[in-house]
């Protein structure tokens, strides 16, 4: 008899707690997604406790899957991968009790569409990070946020010359590139290896005595460092996971910039060519927590920015200012304030649902968005309604959300979107569908309205946002200060794999 596969060894497709099971009728299977959060940690006692709190915190960041990876002198390194959320696998004592040490580091994800190459393009354990290489001078862990525009021809070139890989993640071609190379440390072989990869990279890694962290030059995906205690260190993706643990931010870590750290302190390199850095706008929209801080900002102030904005750009008469919960909410706070229109919540959404143990059946798919929010009818009944969003991505879950409120009795349904148009796919990091499935790509804003059937629909224009996001003068067409591709269609790294592979560029204006 075959004994059947361990929970680890399933594909990401039998877990209960995999997103894809509800895909399609749970509200967010409508948003783009990041594609992972990282954490590390040295110089403190049971550093994986402080680690699996730090991914709690991350969880926003990446939520298929996580693992944490320690070492101490007495056990060497030590692994746990499991799939699901933080809280359901890294609380566990028996879990935790394998992974000792003062030296730690983790990683939670959500793969992107390009990266899903398994049975039906799920996730297997093997793709789950961190990633482990045994080197002549030691071992190294790898935790990666970000995504490689060249991954595929250097894994045909790597696989050519003889390297045997073990996973479909991308972040396994810093391994191998790290192992060919003729360099003599770790973090060598690692500045050595980043310098042939294209496309978006911030990194936690480990080695037995060291706590590394790089950003790629232009700075696309966030990385941060704090101090804990009297000898800690910690590397994050974002702020919001050094409250958790009681860390102080020190600062980020700069575009382009290589940090070192060991019992001496912390060393500082730039290893790379310079570059104008290009910071992931949509961070500041959707990705990152609200509570985080990116570049001296707060990311919810910036919101409520966005919302501002928005209601200078796209005002229109109505009596309730909604968010659609969460994301939207301090834009329509935002938005409130400025017209003067009064905020309340409209739609209240269930905190309970999610990954749940109620099997999907098709009854309950077609209960749709109401699993996660339902409309205060009360308040909304025979008003004209603002719902404010962070994104229009298919615009599935926008139509059933007006559906909702129109049911409840709304006289109108008027939708203002905190970003604008995502009309194109981000490659940097992000689960983006095909370009054709976005709505924008397809129709002009008067069509969208016209196809989600509401009374008006109005985005933030790209120098709207950039006003909010604190550029005053709004978006430098020549040098961009932010990544903005996934709006503008003007990518900062080529996605080379991609134009490969027959994707085409927007045409020069």
């Amino acid at each position: 008899m075959t004994k059947p596969p361990s929970f680890d060894e399933r594909p990401l497709s039998a877990s209960p707690f995999n997103e894809e099971y509800w895909s399609g009728f749970l509200p967010n299977d409508d948003k783009l997604r990041e594609e992972c959060g990282i954490f590390g940690v040295i110089g403190v006692a049971d550093a994986s406790s402080f680690v699996a709190l730090g991914l709690h915190a991350l969880q926003h960041r990446g939520q298929e899957a996580g693992g944490i990876v320690t070492y101490d002198t007495e056990h060497g390194f030590n692994s746990a991968r499991r799939f699901g959320y933080v809280r359901d696998n890294f609380t566990n004592t028996s879990v935790m009790q394998t992974l000792p040490g003062s030296l730690a580091i983790g990683h939670v994800r959500y793969s992107t569409t390009q990266s899903k190459t398994g049975p039906k393009g799920q996730t297997a354990i093997r793709d789950v990070q961190p990633l482990f290489g045994e080197f002549a001078m030691g071992g190294a862990a790898i935790s990666h946020n970000g995504n490689i525009t060249n991954a595929n021809s250097l894994r045909r070139d790597l696989i050519e010359r003889g390297s045997i890989f073990h996973s479909s993640t991308d972040s396994e071609c810093i391994i191998h590139l790290m192992a060919r190379s003729t360099r003599t440390s770790i973090p060598e072989r690692m500045e050595d290896a980043l310098n042939h990869i294209e496309g978006a990279f911030s990194i936690v890694a480990m080695t037995r005595t060291k706590l590394i962290g790089v950003r790629d030059p232009l700075g696309v995906r966030p990385l941060v460092i704090g101090r804990v205690g009297d000898d800690g260190w910690v590397l994050s993706s974002e702020t919001c996971a050094l409250d958790i643990i009681g860390a102080d931010f020190i600062r980020e870590v700069k575009p382009g910039e290589m940090i070192v750290i060991n019992n001496d302190g912390l060393n500082s390199r730039f290893p790379f060519a310079a570059a104008k850095p290009r910071f992931c706008i949509f961070e500041h929209v959707y990705f990152s927590r609200p509570d985080s801080l990116i570049g001296g900002q707060s990311v919810y102030e910036t919101r409520e920015a966005i919302g501002v904005e928005l209601a200078k750009e796209a005002p229109v008469e109505a009596d309730l200012v909604c968010p659609v919960p969460d994301s939207g909410t301090p834009a329509a706070i935002g938005y409130a304030r400025q017209s003067g229109i009064p905020y309340s919540m409209g739609i209240i959404r269930n905190q309970f649902v999610g990954r749940t143990f109620i099997e999907p059946t098709e009854h309950i798919r077609n209960m749709g968005v109401r699993l996660k929010l339902n409309v205060n009818r009360a308040l909304i009944y025979g008003k004209r309604i603002i719902l404010v969003d962070d994104s229009v991505v298919r615009g599935t879950t926008s139509r059933k959300i007006k559906e909702m409120i129109l049911n409840a009795g709304a006289a109108e349904v008027h939708f203002r979107i905190a970003s604008p148009p995502t009309a194109w796919p981000c490659f940097y990091g992000v689960d983006t569908p095909q370009r054709e499935k976005l709505l924008a790509a397809t129709m002009s804003e008067e069509e969208m309205c016209a196809h989600l059937a509401i009374d008006s629909l109005k985005f933030i224009s790209l120098d709207g946002l950039y006003r909010a996001v604190g550029e005053v003068n709004g978006r430098n067409a020549t040098y961009p200060q932010y990544c903005d591709a996934c709006f503008s269609g003007d990518y900062p790294v080529l996605p080379s794999d991609m134009i490969d592979s027959g994707f085409q560029l927007k045409a020069a204006e």
